[in-house]
């Protein structure tokens, strides 16, 4: 998997969505990344780029979402890039750090795209995270434990999922399925 940051512009440049929230998030992340050497870094203060997984069983009838204890809702896992590049590589680390469970799945391309703002807390001020999500296929009996960053996590079936979240930008990944 490549390291390069124009691999990622181009990447990002050539995805393609049937959703007009993603194609302008597309250009924002873009000029993001044309504008700011500091995009993959927390030190941009306005907002910076994060990677996620969006996770789901064999069956393709279940995902699975932690519940986050700061913004106190259901969410897939994922974190800030904090210099890393390799965006992939930051969603695989985030799952392991935030369930425990190991991905070894090659690199399949862009699943979503998403720019979410997160308040203000703890001096930390309101800002974006520019993200970049990946879709996994994970056996559902796979052994996982939550970490300091959230109070329950689970496999939740697809056919329930507006029971746990109203979240868009959830509901999005969903229906891509």
């Amino acid at each position: 998997m490549n390291n390069n940051k124009d691999f990622w512009y181009n990447l990002i440049e050539k995805y393609t969505t049937s959703y007009s929230d993603e194609d302008f998030f597309k250009i924002r992340i873009l000029n993001l990344l044309n504008f700011n050497e500091n995009a993959y870094e927390r030190v941009r203060l306005s907002g910076h780029l994060t990677a996620s997984a969006f996770i789901i069983d064999n069956e393709r009838e279940h995902i699975f979402l932690l519940f986050h204890k700061k913004l106190e809702k259901w969410l897939q896992p994922g974190g800030h890039a904090d210099g890393e590049v390799n965006l992939y590589e930051v969603a695989k680390k985030e799952v392991l750090e935030e369930t425990g469970i190991s991905i070894s799945q090659d690199f399949s391309g862009i699943f979503d795209l998403d720019i979410h703002i997160i308040p203000e807390r703890k001096g930390v001020q309101a800002h974006e995270h520019f993200d970049v999500r990946f879709l996994f296929t994970v056996d559902k009996s796979t052994e996982f434990r939550k970490n300091h960053e959230s109070l329950d996590m689970k496999w939740i079936p697809l056919n329930e999922i507006q029971k746990y979240t109203q979240d868009w930008s959830i509901l999005r990944m969903v229906k891509k399925l």
